[in-house]
């Protein structure tokens, strides 16, 4: 079973609204939930790299500062090998919905802060949303 890394993007925009993607029914991992943008790290890329050339494939977007906010195991999943190192980091944008370019995935919004924790999340987002919002 191969083991690899995934980095995700948790951007937090001025009204402290976080960007979510909802993936669509063909997603390998996750179909039909809410996640941060985020993806596989390529060979030779830094987690923080992988970040960003994920959130701009998927959004259009690009963000200044990344923190990282939590790296550890991706959560336990019926059916899905638990070999994956999730790199978790936190940025703020001003962007706002109009700026977005859906790149992959049913749609990508900025969801108000209160209404985050009320979706049906992917593992990983499940994890590192609440890590946020606790500590914000």
């Amino acid at each position: 079973m191969a083991s690899y890394g995934i980095a995700l993007v948790l951007l937090v925009n001025s009204s402290g609204a976080v960007l979510l993607q909802h993936r669509d029914e063909h997603a390998p991992v996750s179909p039909n939930q809410w996640s941060l943008p985020g993806g596989h790290i390529e060979p030779g890329e830094t987690p923080e790299e992988a970040a960003r050339r994920e959130l701009l494939e998927e959004t259009g977007l690009t963000v200044g500062e990344l923190h990282s906010i939590w790296t550890g195991p991706r959560p336990y999943e019926e059916g899905f090998p638990h070999t994956v190192t999730v790199h978790a980091f936190c940025g703020t944008t001003d962007a706002g919905q109009e700026d977005v370019v859906l790149g992959e995935g049913r749609e990508m919004v900025f969801v108000p802060r209160d209404e985050v924790l009320d979706r049906e999340l992917a593992v990983s987002s499940a994890l590192v949303l609440p890590l946020h919002l606790e500590a914000t």
